[in-house]
């Protein structure tokens, strides 16, 4: 049981995440998320939350345990393609986890994603939660174009909005 990890996650407040992710940082995210799509056959889904409670914490409940139950939450499996990309953000650990459905993960790759995860903690460590958030779907987006590249008229198959879970 790591003590720091669970007092981080249990004076973690409400205001901090909103102070990193405000309005106006959501709402870019969403543009640039919308915008991506038009560039590729590919689904984006964003998701932040500020700190664990409960029986996960105290459990150990890694970041990308947390991920892939968020994945499956907001089914972002359940695209036609199998090219639903979720990019979970768990702010009390300054912790990015990609998880990407099998169509697209087999092509390109688990290295692809830690890459872009790595890029995005190292600017979450600095604080440039903006930046950081949209320069790992700039590049998630090129990864989904190279793969998936749009051909012809798509529907929109995941809500382009993010989703802060507490």
């Amino acid at each position: 049981m790591d003590l720091r990890r669970i007092l981080r996650h249990l004076l973690f407040t409400k205001g901090r995440l909103h102070r990193a992710f405000s309005a106006s940082t959501l709402a870019a995210i969403e543009q640039a998320i919308h915008a991506s799509e038009q560039q590729h056959a590919g689904e984006i889904c964003f998701a932040v939350e500020g700190a664990l409670d409960g029986l996960p914490l105290f459990k150990g409940q890694t970041a990308r345990g947390r991920a892939l139950e968020v994945f499956a939450q907001l089914r972002v499996w359940d695209t036609e393609h199998n090219n639903g990309v979720l990019i979970y953000v768990l702010l009390a650990d300054h912790a990015v986890e990609i998880v990407a459905d099998r169509g697209i993960h087999a092509r390109a790759g688990a290295q692809t994603w830690s890459a872009i995860c790595q890029q995005m903690e190292g600017s979450f460590s600095k604080s440039y939660f903006e930046s950081a958030v949209l320069n790992g779907i700039q590049d998630i987006s090129s990864t989904l174009a190279g793969h998936f590249p749009k051909q012809g008229a798509t529907a929109n198959e995941l809500p382009d909005a993010p989703v802060l879970l507490n």
